[in-house]
């Protein structure tokens, strides 16, 4: 056992939720691993939560942590965080907010509908992090990668 981590023990129960053995020995069940920086610094800062919301662990870098570990907070944040990539832009049914927007993701096409111009956040070299009315956040990884149609769509809401 590593004397860098920050918890004893961390593992699936028998039902499928995580749970931690804390550096005092107490054991925790139902953990969820929540990014301090999901977007901008997704390797940097993992808080592990409790059932009852108070944070139990505390991890540096999620990189650092050996292996198994790791690979299990990896897939617990997967399960979690749901951002699909937009493709392209299909159509926008008026160029005022709310609209509705049918758009191509690296999971099929679906229409959403943008609230305001505020639910695009721009990020740093040409990413995008557009959120839907329904709270689904869509990444968008390089807007200048974009095709021709979907650029100009798209600049009329930036």
């Amino acid at each position: 056992m590593s004397t860098t981590l920050p918890f004893r023990d961390l593992q699936l129960d028998a039902n499928g939720r995580l749970a931690l053995t804390d550096l005092n020995g107490d054991h925790h069940t139902g953990v969820t691993p929540v990014r301090a920086h999901p977007i901008t610094a997704p390797d940097e800062g993992l808080s592990l939560v409790g059932s009852h919301g108070h944070e139990l662990a505390w991890v540096p870098r999620l990189s650092a942590l050996p292996d198994g570990p790791r690979k299990l907070l990896e897939t617990e944040l997967a399960a979690r965080e749901f951002h699909p990539t937009l493709k392209r832009l299909i159509s926008v049914n008026t160029f005022a907010t709310p609209s509705t927007w049918r758009i191509d993701t690296d999971r099929g096409e679906v229409d959403f509908v943008l609230k305001s111009e505020e639910d695009i956040r721009r990020l740093e070299e040409g990413r995008l992090l557009i959120t839907s009315s329904h709270g689904v956040q869509l990444e968008v990884p390089d807007r200048w990668a974009l095709d021709k149609h979907s650029k100009r769509l798209l600049e009329r809401f930036l």
